[in-house]
């Protein structure tokens, strides 16, 4: 019997939390969508609180693309129906749900962001989750690539700026078959 056929089959499919914030109508709010079917095109689980134009529009046309999405919610109780997300964790601890957020994701790409996001950021740096930054468009992922969270070099942080970019960055964490 050879080696692969005793290998176990996969299972849990990989996950990328969508972290950050930008405004409709901006090229970064753009970049969000696409890169949430994009997720949903490669069987990649979003995981997305929902809560920002960016991460809302996501987590939208990753569903609309038969992906899966796990929205983290900071209530204690359910969304609307019409909510983004194929399950929902409503964990009611609000803005410590950011650990939640950092930890479910086998990388975290960051769009923009403020407050909450450099938050997230942080936990996921420290509990050394891969940061995939959209740079080159506007917000405080922009600077991350040259401003990590502290020197430790925790895990890498892959910026990209388009599609392709972003593609070729899940293939090197291996999320991404090889073409």
């Amino acid at each position: 019997m050879s080696s692969a056929s005793l290998r176990k089959p996969q299972i849990r499919k990989p996950q990328v939390c969508v972290l950050g914030s930008a405004e409709p109508g901006s090229t970064a709010y753009e970049l969000a969508g696409q890169a949430g079917a994009l997720l949903a095109r490669h069987g990649i689980t979003l995981v997305s609180g929902c809560g920002s134009p960016a991460t809302r529009v996501a987590a939208e046309r990753a569903v609309a693309a038969g992906g899966l999405v796990l929205s983290i919610v900071p209530p204690d109780e359910m969304p609307p129906a019409d909510w983004p997300a194929t399950v929902v964790v409503p964990c009611g601890m609000g803005d410590a749900r950011n650990l939640l957020m950092a930890l479910s994701g086998d990388a975290c790409l960051v769009i923009g962001g403020r407050a909450g996001t450099i938050s997230e950021v942080c936990l996921a740096w420290l509990h050394k989750r891969p940061l995939l930054p959209l740079v080159g468009h506007g917000g405080w992922s922009d600077s991350l690539p040259s401003s990590p969270p502290d020197e430790r070099k925790n895990s890498p942080i892959l910026p990209w700026s388009s599609m392709a970019e972003l593609e070729r960055q899940l293939r090197q964490l291996q999320l991404v078959p090889s073409a």
